[in-house]
Formats: C-alpha cells, structure tokens, sequence
C-alpha cells in the first residue's frame, strides 16, 4: 500500500504552506535521531517526515503528487534515479528550521569517524593598499592529518569503546530548573567514543600536525573582517577526504585614508588664507590625485564627496565614495610684518581691534531679546483667547 505524504504529517490535503512547514517542525523534532538514540523505529519515522516534506514543500512536486501520485514524481525530476529508499541527508533543509541545532543521522556518523573539524581557519593580515587593490598571498598553516598507526581512532590497537559520560551521544545534558542545556561532551570531545589504551604514536589524540603552504588571490576591494573559502584545503579525514580552509582577513589601517565599507575617508590640511581665497588644491587618491576646489570661506572639517573614488566592492563590484574633510590650519607664530598685514586685513572687513564682531543685520543680544519678546507675545495672545473662552 502506498504511503500517504499528508498522512505522515498529520495534515489535510488542503492545507497551507505554512501549516505544511509547521507539521515538519514538530515531527522532525520529534523523530529526530538525536533526540531517539538507537530507535530504529523513530529513525525511519524521520525518513518518512522528511520524504513527505520534500514532496508536499515544493509547490510543483505538490502538484505533481496530488495529480499522479508517488508514481508521477519518478523520472519527473522528482528524486532521479535515488529514489525514496536512498539515505538522504537533509540536514541543510533541517538546519534551515531549526539553526542547526541538530546533527543529520549522516553527520553524527562522520563526526564518530574524526576527532577533529575537517573545516579550518587561519587569519591573514594584510596592508591597507593590498585590500584595496587585491593581492597574491602565500599563507602557511598547519592542518591535521589522521595517525598512520591507529588510523585515527587513537587506541593502540585500533579499537574504541563508548564513552561511559555521555553514553555515546557525543553530548552532555543538565537540567537547570525548568531549562535543559546541552554541550559537547568534554571527556570524548563530541565523538561519543574513548580508547582504554592510547595510541604511542599520537598520544591517543587520533592525529598527526602537518605544516603546508598554499597562494590564494585576495580579490580587488576585500574589506577587515571578511572570511575567504579555499575548497579542499583543510584537515584531513579518515576516509581521506578534506575539509575546506577559512582566511579572515585583517586590514593594516592606513597613515592617510579610513575605510567604512566601500567609502573612503581623508583628512585634508588646508591653510586658513586657501580656505578664505577659496583656492583649488590637489589631493591625493586611491589610485593618482584629483583637484578639490573649495569655496570661498570654506569651513573647518568641511566634507567634500567624489563619487566613484572609493573602494570596490567585492560582491557588486561597485566603487564607493572619497569623503574628503579638510582640516583648517593657523599660524603658531607671525613675525612683524605677517602681524601689519593681518591688521590691516582685519580693518579692510570693519573689525576694530579690541572688540568683538557684530552681525551686520541685528547684533546677537539684540537676537536673543527678540526670542524672548516672541514668547512673550505668544502667551499674552494664548492668555486673551482663554478670557475670552
């Protein structure tokens, strides 16, 4: 007898998407292997919740099943030649759920075979010219490579027992209050295997360390922060396959430019008389110069933007801006005849010596008087309206 999909996730045939979703979250929790440790029967429970979802959360594959049946999903670009007998790993479509929180069946197997992560990371520091502009690097690292002489189970004799602390689940629970919290368990490391003897060789730890070299290419505008993924470059697995390599990237900062994502910041010095004349000056950029023409009485940490004259992005591919802030600078010391020219520039703008400067229009405490009339006028026209009232 065929199998029902909306059966197995105790649904109707007329339910949502979102019902659909919510049915396998529930069940696959339920049945999960992790949670049923040697429940064959929950196991295959798990099998049918996730066949059923694969079929009943695809809208076409739905609307195939609904027409034809299981029957109709073969050699329609259903399951191909797999077929539904096949051990299938879903552990992307779980972990999409549940944040992976949970190992698929087929992962807990691998973690028991290596008692080490395949994935490595190693940082790289790089200067700021080199991330902006990419780079060619040779980095060194060292990787981990099973031991020859137990084939990486780490026993003298190549034989390993369950680990009696976390009885083979490779996790530790502890009930705190009403709360239960689960970490790896620190006497296996996660495998939920122990030797009784340790290997000579390797101390028992199932490895041996390698140093290797490798040359990556650090792409044209990679930013401090950022992760680079060499496939097949990490530690080596019993079974002889490799996990992948990780290069965070850390940026040298620059004496003269700031970075914030694709912009690019640059203090400019400017001499009070260039910033008054309101003159054009040449600055520097990430790759030549460019003129910056400042507007007469320009002011200090005035920002002036140039489109186009950042850094790139490394996913758009897009330039981001210069941001240049010019920084006013003044004389820390005049000699007599810089001090009479100065006088007189000051006496050709009506600045007397000795006093302070006035606005043209209305001084300013002639301003803040006005302010406090204003108020004054308001709350004697709010205070009429209210008699009236």
């Amino acid at each position: 007898m065929e199998i029902d999909y909306y059966e197995i996730l105790e649904i109707s045939k007329n339910s949502d998407s979102e019902t659909i979703k919510k049915a396998f979250r529930k069940l696959a929790l339920k049945y999960h292997p992790d949670r049923n440790q040697g429940d064959k029967d929950a196991e295959e429970k798990f099998k049918k919740v996730n066949e059923a979802y694969q079929v009943l959360g695809d809208e076409q594959k739905r609307a195939i099943y609904d027409r034809y049946g299981k029957a109709g999903l073969e050699g329609r670009g259903g399951f191909g030649s797999a077929g539904f007998g096949a051990d299938i790993d879903l552990g992307d479509i779980f972990n999409s759920f549940f944040g992976g929180g949970f190992r698929s069946s087929s992962q807990s197997r691998k973690r028991s075979i290596d008692k080490y992560p395949l994935d490595l990371e190693i940082a790289l520091k790089i200067k700021f010219n080199e991330a902006v502009f990419g780079a060619e690097k040779e980095v060194e690292f060292t990787i981990k490579k099973p031991c020859k002489t137990c084939k990486g189970t780490g026993s003298k004799d190549g034989k390993t027992h369950i680990c009696p602390h976390c009885e083979g689940r490779g996790r530790i629970v502890q009930q705190r209050g009403f709360m239960s919290f689960a970490q790896e368990c620190p006497y296996c490391g996660g495998s939920g295997e122990t030797v009784s003897d340790k290997c000579g060789e390797c101390d028992g730890s199932g490895y041996k360390e390698e140093r290797q070299n490798v040359k990556i290419n650090v792409p044209e505008g990679i930013d401090d922060g950022m992760r680079m993924r060499v496939s097949g470059k990490g530690n080596v697995s019993v079974d002889e396959s490799r996990g992948d390599l990780y290069v965070y990237i850390e940026v040298e900062p620059d004496e003269r430019f700031v970075r914030h994502e694709n912009d690019v910041y640059i203090e400019i010095p400017v001499f009070f008389t260039q910033a008054i004349l309101g003159e054009t000056v040449t600055i520097p950029t990430l790759k030549s110069t460019t003129e910056l023409k400042l507007p007469v009485g320009a002011k200090d940490k005035q920002q002036f933007v140039f489109d186009g004259l950042g850094a790139k992005n490394v996913n758009t591919k897009r330039y981001g801006r210069l941001v240049a802030q010019i920084a006013i600078k003044t004389p820390k010391e005049l000699n007599e005849e810089q001090i009479s020219l100065l006088r007189k520039l000051q006496e050709s703008f009506g600045v007397q010596s000795g006093e302070a400067m006035h606005e043209e229009e209305e001084g300013i405490f002639d301003k803040i008087k006005g302010w406090f009339k204003g108020e004054e006028e308001s709350d004697k026209k709010s205070k009429k309206k209210g008699k009236k009232a």
